[in-house]
């Protein structure tokens, strides 16, 4: 495993509601890149204020950045997190590990939710003060199937399905390498390899999935990324790009 990155820095908490209110809360005192990790996570939270059941020995750890560029921008820093825990994985377990990424933030295990990304930030109109880039993962433990709700994807954890178990430490050393190397690339060419490397490991790709967005269902066929990480899915009425919903494989 790479040296941890140079010019990051890293905080380890025993006990904290949150990791990304603290990474908000601690940003006006830090200049650069900065890991905060908990090891213990009270209050974490998803996508849409959901609640993140979040079982002790579990990860739970944000990465605080300040982008350059708008809120759209920092917005694909949700696919660079997606590749980090991904390869960190893959890193700490090696092939056995069956991986893939669910659209928008979602790491899958064997076809179950392992990770997930949470992104927020700070600022004023368009512009990122701050972002919190929020992630958790499943070392040791998954909630329970009442804990989540109904129709989402399984919830995993990587010691039940794969027999290992890394620290949390182990974890956010593979994690922030990765890390680095993708928003590294991203800074430096821009967002096609994130694109190609995201879709290269997407679960369902070419098959149908279910958009559910403040509209209504969209049901189309997966086709992939668009340039901005829009969802593309072609439909009985062509081809569509949906950029936020919550995504449920096959036909709802």
């Amino acid at each position: 495993m790479s040296a941890w990155p140079e010019g990051v820095a890293r905080h380890v908490l025993d006990r904290v509601d949150s990791t990304n209110a603290e990474a908000l809360r601690m940003a006006q005192h830090f200049s650069g890149p900065t890991w905060i990790m908990a090891r213990r996570q009270e209050a974490g939270r998803g996508r849409r204020g959901r609640p993140w059941a979040d079982p002790r020995g579990n990860f739970a750890a944000t990465l605080l950045l300040r982008p350059e560029g708008g809120a759209a921008q920092a917005a694909l820093a949700s696919f660079v997190a997606a590749l980090a825990v991904h390869d960190a994985v893959r890193t700490l377990c090696g092939p056995q590990a069956s991986l893939s990424l669910k659209w928008p933030n979602d790491v899958l295990l064997n076809g179950g939710k392992l990770s997930g990304i949470l992104l927020e930030s700070s600022g004023s109109g368009l512009g990122v003060v701050a972002l919190a880039v929020g992630i958790g993962i499943n070392l040791t433990d998954a909630p329970e199937a009442g804990q989540v709700e109904t129709g989402a994807v399984r919830p995993v954890s990587l010691a039940g399905e794969t027999g290992i178990a890394p620290s949390q430490d182990e974890m956010l050393d593979a994690l922030a390498v990765a890390f680095d190397h993708w928003w590294r690339q991203l800074q430096t060419y821009g967002f096609a390899p994130i694109r190609n490397a995201w879709q290269a490991r997407a679960a369902k790709l070419g098959e149908t999935l279910t958009a559910r967005h403040g509209t209504g269902q969209t049901v189309g066929r997966f086709e992939g990324i668009d340039e901005t990480g829009a969802l593309i899915l072609t439909t009985s009425r062509g081809r569509v790009t949906i950029a936020a919903a919550d995504i449920h494989f096959g036909e709802a």
